[in-house]
Order: C-alpha cells, then structure tokens, then sequence
C-alpha cells in the first residue's frame, strides 16, 4: 500500500508529510527553501509554460487542463521517478502552489501515481 497525499506549500510542513515534492515548475511566491522544507524539487513535473496560460486557474476548464497535462508527462522522466518514489517512500507528500485544492497539476499528478502502482491506495 502506497500514501500519497498533496497539499499547498504554503501549509506548514509536518511529520505527516513524509517526503515533500514541489511539483511546480515556477518557485512559490512569498515562502522560503528553508519553509518549503522541500526532500526534492522536481520542476519538470510542473506544467508547461503553454498549458498553465491555456488553463488560468480557471474550473470550467480543468477537465481540458488535466487531459492535455497527462499527455504532457506521458512517458517523461518526471512522472517515472514520482512513480518510484512513491515506490520507495513510506508517505509521499506533493507540493503545489495554486490556491485551489481542487482544480490543480498536484490532483492530476496523484491521479497518475496511483495509476502507475497500480491503483494501490492507502
């Protein structure tokens, strides 16, 4: 069984997190490396330029958003090594900075996660 969890990294960082990956491609505004308290920063897992534009945070547009996403990682070396960390790790904590909890990369990433160990889910 795997854990995989995400949460803003503007939150504070806690023993429950376990490893903490920043999953944005553009550093956070307004919090430091040393309040991250990142375990890894992995920007290519982060959008591209293009599709976080086309996107804009906005809801209506997050079905669009998370399928041209997907096509994104497809088969990238960033989506291999959150497959594998979340392998190897104990818990497995994505990092995003988008204000919404639910229309975000960090939701489609976990989705991906989970879909390359198989579905296991803790």
């Amino acid at each position: 069984m795997v854990n995989v969890q995400i949460k803003r990294v503007y939150e504070p960082a806690g023993d429950e997190d376990g490893y903490r990956v920043l999953v944005d491609r553009i550093w956070p505004r307004g919090i430091t490396k040393d309040d991250a308290r990142l375990d890894l920063w992995l920007k290519e897992a982060g959008t591209s330029a293009g599709l976080r534009r086309e996107f804009s945070h906005r809801p209506e547009k997050f079905q669009a958003f998370a399928a041209a996403y997907r096509r994104e990682l497809e088969g990238t070396e960033a989506l291999e090594r959150l497959v594998e960390l979340a392998r190897e790790q104990p818990k497995l904590c994505l990092l995003y900075g988008a204000k919404d909890e639910t229309h975000n990369q960090a939701v489609v990433l976990r989705e991906l996660i989970l879909e390359g160990l198989g579905g296991s889910e803790r």
